[in-house]
């Protein structure tokens, strides 16, 4: 289906698979009704709108990152489910944004005691507060990922904690919030919440919710479900029932869509590059951040600077595919192809949706790809087109 949906494309496209989103939402209902956890969309990761009408029906809400986002839920999440949680966390909020953010969200969570206090009397009273708290515990690589590294700005950590209780209290904080994990597996959060009940299990019987935040790889295959099941069961149990939040991402968006190119020329330099009109640099920048070669639909990630480097009979012919910026850098990776490339070919890059669609750019001037859905009924829509005005109004 997807092969026969490329080569009908005329220009670069993400596409939403729609029954692989209901797959993922499906497991992650699934966690929500054998552990009693409430589970957040976190559009950091994941904010193709127009696929909320089903995400509605699974999750409890969204988590936001500012006044975008949550404004974001509250158009197109609230609209379909009116009871939605609308979670914003910021590093440092300004006054403007937490007089807008107080009208409509449920929790505003604080990165500093100063903060909160600075700020609770503007707050309604359906708001409820919550402090982010840094466990000093993370297994996340590399460092750009890692909210837990010396130095971070991410959390008040124990020691601050401790120190800032002899100036406030927690008499209007609702719950606490760490983010320690990126595509991990349930062991991780195990570990993870000896050092948050080490540090601050004192303070969490005090609370009405705490939220284990996202990173949490719920829907990848080998995800240990059961673990994560106990894990909240026994922290609910250990702790009067309190409410468990998760806010997974990634887990959303893991593996149900893909980015269509198409390869625009063919030149040769030590071995064969293929240029296509996709780029790592605007249109899949978490390729260069993490970094980490996208698997390719037909095709085997290889080393072309591999001098041992054998070729299987099934994938044969190897390219090295770059971009059409000005970028040097700007490679999306070598591959070995079934069959050998032309112009014209199109090139299927597989879980193309979380963090691409929110992160691109137009760097060079190169087009945003056009957002898709593929119905589960194996109906097409193309929901999003770009064009010139949107580079143009970007620019000034």
């Amino acid at each position: 289906m997807i092969k026969q949906l490329a080569k009908r494309l005329k220009n670069p496209c993400y596409i939403l698979e729609e029954k692989k989103l209901e797959d993922n939402l499906k497991i992650l209902k699934y966690v929500k009704d054998k552990s009693n956890a409430k589970i957040l969309l976190a559009l950091k990761g994941f904010a193709f709108w127009s696929s909320f009408k089903m995400v509605a029906k699974y999750l409890d809400g969204i988590t936001a990152s500012g006044y975008y986002e949550a404004r974001l839920g509250l158009e197109e999440f609230r609209k379909y489910n009116k009871n939605a949680i609308i979670s914003v966390f910021s590093p440092a909020f300004k006054q403007k944004d937490i007089k807008k953010l107080t009208s409509f969200s449920n929790h505003i969570i604080f990165n500093s005691f100063n903060q909160m206090y600075s700020y609770k009397h503007l707050l309604k009273k359906n708001v409820e507060i919550g402090l982010r708290i840094n466990p000093m515990y993370s297994e996340v690589k590399p460092d750009i990922y890692n909210p837990c590294i010396e130095g971070s700005r991410l959390g008040i950590n124990p020691k601050e904690f401790k120190k800032a209780l002899k100036t406030y209290s927690l008499e209007n904080v609702s719950g606490l919030h760490f983010h320690t994990h990126c595509e991990q597996n349930s062991d991780v959060l195990k570990r993870t919440l000896e050092y948050v009940v080490k540090y601050f299990g004192n303070y969490i019987n005090q609370m009405k919710w705490i939220n284990f935040g996202g990173g949490h790889h719920i829907t990848r295959k080998d995800y240990d479900l059961k673990l994560l099941i106990d894990i909240i069961k026994d922290f609910k149990a250990e702790f009067k029932d309190i409410d468990v939040y998760l806010e997974p991402g990634e887990a959303v968006g893991w593996k149900c869509g893909v980015l269509v190119g198409e390869v625009v020329d063919i030149i040769n330099n030590k071995f064969n590059i293929a240029i296509v009109d996709l780029s790592a640099a605007t249109h899949m920048p978490d390729c260069l951040e993490m970094p980490y070669t996208p698997e390719i639909l037909d095709s085997k990630i290889i080393n072309l600077n591999d001098t041992d480097l054998k070729l299987q009979n099934l994938y044969k012919y190897p390219y090295r595919l770059g971009s059409p910026s000005c970028l040097s850098g700007d490679i999306i990776g070598d591959y070995a192809f079934k069959k050998k490339l032309k112009i014209g070919d199109k090139i299927i890059i597989q879980d193309m949706i979380h963090y691409t669609i929110v992160k691109n750019n137009t760097f060079n001037g190169i087009p945003l790809p056009y957002l898709g859905i593929l119905k589960k009924n194996g109906k097409f829509k193309i929901v999003k087109r770009f064009n010139y005005d949107d580079y143009k109004r970007r620019n000034g």
